[in-house]
């Protein structure tokens, strides 16, 4: 019989030769190894003076700036009360961070420091309107940061400046918005933007370009005090519509169309990454490019909740997401939400090949079509032509599949027109006119927009302000 001692000595020698014993994966999302106690903030009476907004970290455009590296990033945004345009000829009376809508872009990295600094200065004059909103109470809410909201996201009067300090814990794309009741009006004046928070080690993958696009929404209405700007008639927070959630316009970066004026660039072969966050303050995103692929998505910008070759991504509000693609070949790719209710009120833009965008049919793509005009009837007129028509008209650029719809205030009456807007199949049904029309749009009859009244009203407005420009003015973009 064998010892007890020999016996141990072969049950080591057979561990030893057996296989190799790994310790567990390091879990980077270990909550013990995360701070979690940063320093009290600190309020005091002495204000920012000079810009609104400062910090080698921020990016002020749709252009996303290489990281800095410094391990603490110092980032002051201000409040500020200002006329913003969401769309041509709309003068909106807008509360901001760091005087912009959406508010800088904030690029940062796992375990980096932000030392932020915000003064309320929603008490300085706007120039040229002697008052757009009271002086009130803001905020900051990072949803970036793992705080006390109770301490960090206090409301601050006006003239006081709130700085805490928080270290990024999580990579992601976050929202940041003014956290003071009624945030739901907070948020729908323009007081929101974006924190990228890239991994430790950087992203997995290697691109040409980077863009950040921030999807919300505008609840705008007339100034009931009927004040103006610079001429143009002042517009304020529909407060009816915002909490009925029925946006007046749906935007990218804050400005209806603004991208289809100036498209971000790229090149034939391209690797894009473009960082999307929908701040809502109430709608769902389906954001989708026309003419390529999502070859990467990392739901809320986290590079651990990745999908491939998706076609549209569907975002809540507050959801983001990083959407890597290619650009294939020449040519105008056109970002929209494909929630089209949306994409009509402006949530489109283009990334393109070229200098400037080629004068082509984009059809329901709701490219921009003529001048501004100034009346506010005429000015939802011209959207609306924009959104829903431009498929089958243009304005001073000669027939498509429907007539040109430049002089058609003195070719037609205002009640032919009228009565065409509201029901063309009953037209078609005696009206002589309308049934030449049919016969020139080869027998492809005008489908019924169910437009209300008041729809018709502003269409005739547009109508009369397009007959009233001069010769070769007005114009549209959507002629072939």
């Amino acid at each position: 019989m064998k010892s007890p001692t020999y016996l141990a000595l072969a049950a080591l020698l057979l561990c030893a030769c057996g296989p190799n014993v790994q310790s567990p994966p390091t879990d980077r999302y270990d909550t013990s190894k995360m701070d979690l106690k940063p320093t009290p903030a600190k309020l005091s009476s002495e204000r920012h003076t000079g810009p609104l907004a400062s910090g080698a970290s921020l990016s002020m455009t749709a252009v996303l700036k290489p990281l800095d590296t410094s391990p603490v990033k110092e980032v002051q945004l201000d409040t500020s009360h200002k006329i913003i345009e969401i769309a041509p000829g709309v003068k909106f009376a807008a509360w901001t961070f760091g005087d912009q809508v959406p508010g800088p872009t904030v690029r940062a990295r796992v375990g980096d420091k932000i030392r932020f600094s915000m003064t309320n200065r929603s008490d300085e004059p706007v120039p040229g309107v002697k008052l757009t909103a009271a002086p009130m109470m803001h905020s900051m809410d990072f949803h970036a940061a793992m705080v006390s909201p109770q301490d960090k996201y206090r409301s601050v009067a006006p003239g006081q400046t709130i700085t805490f300090e928080f270290t990024l814990n999580y990579p992601g794309v976050f929202m940041y918005h003014c956290g003071t009741p009624m945030i739901l009006e907070h948020i729908a004046s323009g007081m929101y933007g974006a924190v990228i928070v890239e991994p430790r080690e950087g992203y997995p993958t290697k691109v040409d370009r980077e863009y950040v696009v921030i999807q919300s929404e505008f609840y705008a209405k007339l100034d009931p005090d009927n004040r103006k700007v610079d001429g143009v008639p002042l517009y304020v927070l529909d407060t009816d519509r915002l909490r009925a959630a029925q946006p007046t316009h749906t935007v990218f970066n804050g400005v209806h169309n603004g991208m289809v004026r100036q498209p971000l660039p790229a090149k034939p072969g391209e690797r894009i990454r473009v960082f999307v966050l929908n701040v809502g303050p109430s709608k769902t995103s389906s954001f989708h490019i026309v003419g390529t692929i999502f070859d990467r998505v990392w739901f809320e910008g986290n590079p651990d909740n990745q999908f491939r070759g998706m076609q549209t991504v569907l975002l809540g509000s507050s959801n983001s997401a990083i959407v890597e693609f290619m650009i294939p070949e020449e040519g105008s790719y056109i970002m929209v939400d494909h929630h089209f209710a949306n994409a009509s009120q402006g949530a489109i833009g283009l990334i393109s090949t070229t200098a400037k965008t080629e004068e082509k049919d984009l059809e329901h793509h709701n490219m921009e079509a003529t001048d501004t005009p100034t009346d506010p009837a005429a000015v939802q007129g011209k959207q609306a032509f924009e959104s829903k028509c431009l498929a089958c008209h243009s304005v001073g650029q000669g027939r498509k599949l429907g007539p040109d719809i430049a002089g058609v205030t003195k070719r037609r009456a205002d009640n032919w027109l009228t009565k065409w807007l509201k029901s063309p199949e009953k037209m078609l049904e005696t009206d002589v006119d309308a049934k030449t029309m049919l016969k020139e749009a080869n027998n492809i009859p005008m489908p019924n927009q169910n437009l209300s009244d008041a729809e018709i009203k502003q269409y005739l407005s547009y109508f009369h302000w397009i007959d009233m420009q001069p010769a070769g003015t007005a114009t549209a973009h959507g002629a072939k």
